[in-house]
């Protein structure tokens, strides 16, 4: 089944206590893909500005990534980002943000991916989200994500696009922004009244939570010694999350347990380099010994 991503796609410059790496390919919907290309053909929608290097879509292409949805803007500039992170590698500080092309029109879904059956609305504006996900409406599963800025300045229209999705994958500091509650299993709650039949909460390095009507399942990170880059490693977890469910006939609470481990997975190896160096070329192989050792990790006899 095709697995449709629109998001973001950047030029980053990121600083770590372990090196730099200088205008580097990046955006939500980058990592996303490369993470779900493992379980699943995906469709992209983007933009980008006509300064967007040839190389960088040679990157995607390569992966096998569907680049119909992509659009080239005559006159525009790429999202470019460059950002700072802390000695214990959990904060980060903007130093600089060009939205450029971000700030301008969304993406159009091609009339082509509108038989798309698996929709992951990576971060942008919520007005932008509902108008995709208009543009799919007969796909079996659509999730999204926002931020912060979103939760401030465009609650209504964010409240809009949660009653039209089936989950919800949000980090925890969000959370707790949109609900106003610390508790996080009861922030989850908070959020499946406002539409979602599930919601997906990111801890960073201490894992992440599930909360369905039924259930609450709490899964940790995978132990990783050498944390060289963060940037991306919540967008490759969704990736792994939705890659596997869209390879799932049912996606009841099991599938979505299930599907967490894949997203750590995936997120464990984008945080081991800077960019896309450590998962250009990773192998589906590597993907599934260390799901295999997760789940064994996990299980107490």
């Amino acid at each position: 089944m095709s697995l449709l991503v629109t998001g973001s796609i950047g030029i980053d410059t990121v600083i770590t206590p372990h090196g730099q790496a200088d205008e580097v390919l990046g955006g939500s919907a980058v990592y996303f893909s490369f993470a779900a290309r493992h379980y699943t053909p995906v469709r992209l929608v983007a933009v980008v500005g006509e300064d967007f290097p040839p190389a960088f879509r040679d990157v995607l292409a390569s992966a096998g990534i569907d680049l119909a949805g992509l659009e080239t803007r005559a006159g525009s500039k790429t999202f470019r980002w460059t950002g700072k992170y802390t000695e214990d590698m959990n904060n980060r500080d903007t130093l600089a943000v060009e939205l450029n092309v971000l700030a301008e029109t969304g993406a159009k879904v091609p009339p082509a991916y509108a038989d798309t059956q698996y929709v992951f609305l990576a971060n942008t504006h919520p007005a932008q989200q509902l108008q995709l996900r208009s543009a799919v409406p007969d796909a079996r599963l659509v999730v999204c994500d926002t931020m912060d800025l979103w939760i401030e300045t465009a609650r209504d229209d964010l409240m809009r696009t949660f009653a039209a999705v089936d989950g919800v994958i949000i980090n925890d500091g969000e959370a707790r922004q949109l609900t106003g509650r610390q508790n996080l299993i009861a922030a989850g709650e908070d959020i499946l009244k406002m539409g979602p039949r599930f919601a997906i909460i990111k801890k960073g390095e201490h894992g992440c939570m599930l909360v369905t009507p039924q259930s609450v399942t709490s899964m940790p990170a995978w132990p990783t010694k050498d944390v060289k880059d963060p940037t991306g490693a919540g967008d490759s977890f969704a990736g792994g999350v939705l890659g596997y469910l869209a390879t799932q006939e049912k996606h009841d609470d099991a599938a979505l347990r299930r599907s967490l481990v894949h997203g750590t997975v995936a997120a464990s190896f984008t945080i081991e380099d800077f960019s896309l160096r450590r998962v250009r070329n990773l192998e589906k192989k590597e993907i599934d010994d260390r799901v295999d050792k997760l789940i064994h990790m996990l299980r107490i006899e």
